[in-house]
């Protein structure tokens, strides 16, 4: 069982929904990135995923793409946040680390040579936004013969002949996007949302995680009542964007969203 696979069995055990919260490493500077991490454990986070810095980051909207142009600006390279994953390993073994991003940084590498060194760095999961399975088999291989989850997002425009194959090629847990857009979209329909995970829970076993529109704890007991999991980017990494010319203080801001969110799931009736 994976790392993944262990957290999100532990957590339906004790009735309890998955945290995953989304930062760019890197963002606002490399030397922050470790410390986030941490801090996001403390507040509640039950998975960790951690953006990939790349320079068109085309499934993502204005806020996250100014992350990755100020990781970029300091020369977050792929092999940098897998050091950061290395160094987090250091002192926690037990939260699993999804890295999240697009193909150019991963081919900019090598299949094999990234896949190597993102297992020994202690990566337990890869979410490629503009790679779809077809496309991924032999990245797909690689990854599950290093036991590493490949994760991927299924949208409210994705029908239900499609799922079945994303679902197979799939492990960890699925990201559902649940609005039609960008990452920071505003406009939330959690009936509509709890109607189409109804209907991938039929097809397939794997955990379905939404993302997309979570700001708060009022958000992400909404979603995270007719889901396993909810993950949040953007309301955190706006965050970033407030306090970047004060990063001290950016733990601390994180914590407090993360911590909300935490809280709100938490009570959500068993």
């Amino acid at each position: 069982m994976s790392r993944i696979q262990h957290t999100f069995a532990t957590l339906k055990q004790d009735g309890r929904k998955a945290l995953i919260p989304y930062i760019t490493a890197g963002d606002p500077h490399p030397d922050y990135t470790l410390g986030l991490m941490h801090a996001l454990v403390e507040a509640g986070a039950d998975i960790l995923e951690l953006g990939v810095p790349f320079s068109d980051p085309m499934a993502d909207g204005p806020v996250i793409q100014k992350a990755c142009e100020r990781a970029l600006k300091h020369n977050t390279r792929t092999v940098d946040v897998l050091a950061m994953v290395t160094e987090f390993r250091k002192t926690n073994s037990k939260t699993p680390v999804v890295l999240m991003g697009y193909l150019n940084p991963i081919e900019a590498l090598g299949y094999e040579r990234f896949v190597k060194a993102a297992a020994e760095a202690g990566v337990d999961g890869v979410l490629v936004v503009d790679l779809p399975p077809e496309e991924g088999v032999e990245f797909a291989a690689l990854l599950k013969a290093a036991d590493l989850d490949s994760i991927f997002l299924l949208a409210p425009t994705t029908t239900l002949e499609r799922a079945k194959k994303i679902c197979a090629a799939g492990s960890g847990y699925l990201y559902y996007v649940s609005l039609k857009g960008v990452t920071g979209s505003a406009t939330l329909d959690v009936a509509s949302v709890s109607a189409r995970l109804a209907e991938f829970a039929g097809i397939t076993d794997l955990p379905l995680a939404v993302g997309f529109g979570i700001r708060d704890g009022a958000t992400a007991a909404a979603l995270g009542a007719v889901s396993d999991g909810v993950i949040v980017g953007s309301a955190l990494v706006s965050k970033v964007a407030e306090l970047a010319d004060q990063p001290e203080k950016i733990a601390a801001a994180l914590k407090q969203v993360l911590g909300d969110m935490r809280k709100a799931l938490d009570n959500l009736p068993a």
